[in-house]
């Protein structure tokens, strides 16, 4: 018998399928929420394209029946008015420095803007979360930001925003 050595393993890294959340996000952009574990589960929808029919889009990944990560847009009336909710500011969350009306915290990202779409206008939200615990505090909002940045442009080309014609 060797000393030291032992029948129990390390737990493995979780492993992302190559296409994850719609497509917006590359499989090591996503690793840092990931963890460890043995079953990965991507529930997602093929794109984030909105219409007045269908008002939203999320994604969510679990490890072990565990959530990690999810990615959503939401498609609202044309001015209708969105609030932060009140338990977002215990996480004291920033401005993101793209977008307006925007909040980065040390869970997650969104942004609220109007859309103008090819036909119509309407409100957008675009959220995305993590499990971040085993991400370094300091290195959690930089981040969200940067995922922020890169989602925001996906779902605002998939929405057709900015390119309303004529």
């Amino acid at each position: 018998m060797l000393a030291g050595c032992s029948d129990s393993k390390e737990p493995a890294a979780a492993k992302l399928p190559a296409s994850t959340c719609f497509g917006a996000f590359a499989p090591t952009e996503l690793e840092p929420f990931m963890g460890t574990g043995e079953e990965v589960r991507v529930d997602a929808p093929a794109d984030v394209r909105l219409t007045a029919e269908r008002k939203s889009a999320i994604c969510t990944i679990d490890v072990d029946g565990q959530p990690r990560f999810s990615a959503l847009v939401e498609r609202l009336p044309a001015g209708q008015h969105f609030f932060w909710a009140p338990s977002l500011d215990q996480q004291k969350p920033e401005a993101l420095p793209f977008a307006e009306n925007s909040k980065v915290w040390d869970g997650g990202a969104a942004v609220f803007l109007t859309c103008h779409g090819l036909t119509d206008a309407f409100e957008l939200k675009v959220w995305i979360d993590g499990s971040a615990e085993q991400i370094k505090p300091d290195e959690r909002r930089p981040l969200f930001s940067e995922l922020m940045n890169k989602y925001l442009a996906f779902a605002k080309h998939q929405n057709q925003c900015g390119m309303k014609t004529g």
